[in-house]
């Protein structure tokens, strides 16, 4: 089975700028000459009406709608933002990056703006007003003319992030995704993984999404079985396992993909995420066909073998397998295993050996090595490096 996908032998042949680099004075002001790593920005205000008016016209302002699980804003939620322009409370700019000229891609804001499209258009019925509780259930267009007056002179900010602030596709993905952390203004801090989701859309974002539905992935990070109902609308019951909600077990399934080429680690797990996924935006379907084929394998072969121990590490205080699930030793034994396919039915028949080793790996390492205590780059390489001798020991 091929391990590598075709997009991905030739993705590291390109390196990033070395920013681990100590520069001294001197380097760092021909640096900053260079006007490197200085956002260009512009600030828009537009009142609300010419606002959703400019929302309609082709290609001005994309509302991408991707997918998350967050609970989107309900009735209640968008009626208070529009009883804060009323109040002229100052509200929270949005955030877009102009992807052309004068066209635009909306990086934070998109439930603000569908709350106002909606008010303007007659489709939100305000409810849960608390200080103009006399307009609950009225539309805009039976707002009384006094108050639509008010409401028609208030405006919304919104910073674009200009092109010309990065040189490459690649530094542009990452500045975008770094501007977008530092400003995520909607209310709710995203995790890391959900700002991924949010930013790499393509083919290989969407396997990951895929990916994380196999039963039994989710039934050893602890999550129901998949539902196609939770696609649109996550039963509270899954919105209450953090694991689920920040998009964690998609992090985990991406962890797998990016550390196959831990000898490329670099910028911290973060940061060696993100540089994978900005790489990934140019994977084929052949590609996403190899690697969600060698994902499937590689999670059934490991639960093949450790049954309901899988990705639980070795408790050597207690005897005892831990009773639950650990990322960075979900790590190794996928990455160990995904170079041992072929070898499958003697990695099976010999499944005891292999647990009673994965004993003896917790037992004979400092306490750490495997859960992830460190996460540098001679520490991830680390415990993969012990994960696949330990393969390569039971193989004989």
């Amino acid at each position: 089975m091929q391990m590598v996908a075709p997009s991905e032998q030739d993705m590291w042949s390109k390196k990033p700028s070395d920013s681990d680099r100590r520069l001294n004075d001197d380097e760092i002001n021909v640096k900053y000459g260079k006007r490197e790593l200085r956002i260009v920005t512009e600030m828009n205000r537009e009142q609300l009406p010419n606002f959703v008016e400019a929302l309609k016209r082709s290609g001005w302002m994309e509302l991408r709608p991707f997918y998350q699980r967050r609970p989107r804003w309900d009735p209640i939620r968008q009626s208070k933002l529009i009883e804060s322009f009323i109040m002229n409370i100052p509200v929270p700019p949005l955030f877009v990056y102009e992807s052309d000229l004068a066209k635009y891609e909306v990086m934070d804001g998109q439930q603000r703006i569908t709350a106002i499209r909606d008010f303007y258009t007659n489709k939100l019925k305000l409810e849960g007003l608390e200080q103009w509780p006399e307009l609950n259930g009225r539309i805009y267009d039976k707002l009384p003319s006094e108050i639509k007056k008010g409401i028609d002179r208030r405006s919304i900010s919104y910073i674009v992030l200009l092109k010309e602030s990065a040189v490459t596709s690649e530094e542009e993905a990452l500045l975008r995704q770094q501007v977008f952390e530092r400003l995520n203004t909607g209310g709710i801090k995203l995790s890391q993984q959900e700002i991924r989701n949010s930013i790499y859309h393509g083919k290989f974002n969407s396997l990951l999404l895929e990916l994380v539905k196999q039963p039994a992935f989710r039934a050893a990070w602890g999550i129901p079985e998949y539902t196609t109902d939770e696609d649109k609308n996550p039963s509270e019951e899954l919105l209450a396992i953090p694991l689920y909600a920040q998009m964690r077990d998609v992090e985990i399934a991406l962890r797998f993909f990016a550390l196959r080429h831990a000898e490329h680690y670099q910028r911290g797990m973060a940061g060696f995420l993100d540089l994978y996924m900005v790489r990934t935006r140019k994977f084929t379907d052949e590609d996403v066909q190899i690697l969600g084929a060698l994902f499937i394998r590689t999670l059934n072969l490991s639960l093949a073998i450790y049954g309901e121990h899988l990705f639980r590490p070795w408790d050597a205080d207690k005897k005892a397998w831990s009773q639950r699930p650990q990322v960075a030793f979900a790590d190794a034994v996928m990455v160990g295993i995904s170079k041992h396919l072929d070898l499958s039915d003697i990695l099976v028949a010999r499944k005891d050996q292999i647990l009673n080793e994965t004993t003896l790996l917790f037992e004979s390492n400092p306490s750490g090595t495997f859960t992830g205590l460190k996460n540098t780059k001679k520490d991830v390489q680390q415990r993969i490096r012990l994960f696949q001798e330990m393969l390569a020991h039971v193989l004989g």
